[in-house]
């Protein structure tokens, strides 16, 4: 995420700067055997996976350190085998484009800071089919329109209801002095803020910088990436959050102990039994994934 941050304010010229609801007791299983994900015909960094909402797809970007960053897909052979197909149509401009999510009705969701300089909005939409975009359009109503804050990672739910993603606070330099998860709902053609985001989310947001979001399709299991807020900065760790009820915040993070090492961006399978992220092995960003029954 660090890295992501860095390209985001070199490619966009930043300019500057309740009572608890009880928690959930967890039903969904423990995460386990770490295995590798092969892409056949690509053998660069991979990035930020998502599996597509059918189970066909598998949409990532490559380092997003670098100038420029482009999204990709494959096609699935099986759960840990992907063959490559190249970008995605109508997706990639000059920066970086990366952290693929998409609704069942094939909406398509990304961040590009393609035009931040003029308009201070980070995330994109557009209908997906075949292997490219149409339509492609910043999603209204995220953005504070605000030099500095800057929205950086997002997940749609799988009906299209809701929008999580990050708020990301910069006063300089490569790193945000601040990062939390909020939430939007869709209204017709645009999202709204939801109101009670930072209650939903307080257990989320305690410590450090909180990122890389990924919500089940009943809205009551909850993953994302930390970074704690200590020194010196120790790497990134996957966790997960659970709550009885849609209209009840998330209960206390826990880590997911399966997954080891320098690690970000969970992203569940359409089944749930699989949870995809990314690795660095050896200084090279690769897709794994994890397991329960």
């Amino acid at each position: 995420m660090l890295a992501m941050i860095s390209s985001m304010l070199m490619c966009a010229q930043f300019n500057a700067s309740a009572a608890d609801a009880p928690e959930a007791k967890s039903v969904f299983g423990v995460f386990t055997n770490p295995q590798p994900v092969t892409i056949e015909g690509y053998s660069q960094d991979a990035m930020e996976p998502f599996i597509s909402p059918d189970g066909n797809y598998l949409f990532f970007n490559d380092s997003n350190s670098l100038p420029q960053t482009n999204l990709y897909y494959a096609t699935r052979i099986d759960d840990l085998t992907f063959q490559f197909q190249g970008e995605i149509g109508g997706a990639n401009a000059t920066g970086l484009n990366a952290v693929a999510s998409m609704d069942v009705n094939d909406i398509f969701y990304f961040v590009s800071t393609r035009s931040y300089s003029q308009t201070f909005s980070t995330i994109y939409w557009g209908m997906f089919s075949n292997g490219s975009l149409s339509n492609v359009a910043i999603v209204p109503g995220i953005s504070k329109q605000k030099a500095g804050d800057v929205n950086f990672d997002q997940c749609i739910s799988p009906d299209g209801g809701t929008l999580y993603f990050v708020d990301g606070v910069f006063n300089g330099g490569s790193v945000p002095q601040h990062a939390s998860i909020a939430i939007a709902k869709h209204e017709g053609d645009h999202f709204v803020r939801f109101k009670d985001s930072a209650k939903i989310m307080r257990k989320i947001n305690t410590d450090g910088l909180n990122y890389a979001p990924d919500i089940s399709k009943s809205g009551l299991e909850f993953f994302f990436t930390r970074i704690p807020g200590k020194t010196p900065t120790p790497p990134p760790v996957i966790y997960t959050a659970t709550r009885s009820s849609i209209s009840k915040p998330f209960g206390k993070p826990r880590k997911i102990e399966a997954i080891t090492g320098f690690a970000e961006a969970p992203a569940l399978s359409p089944d749930e039994k699989s949870l995809y992220y990314h690795l660095n092995v050896n200084g090279t960003f690769v897709i794994y994934r994890v397991t329960r029954p």
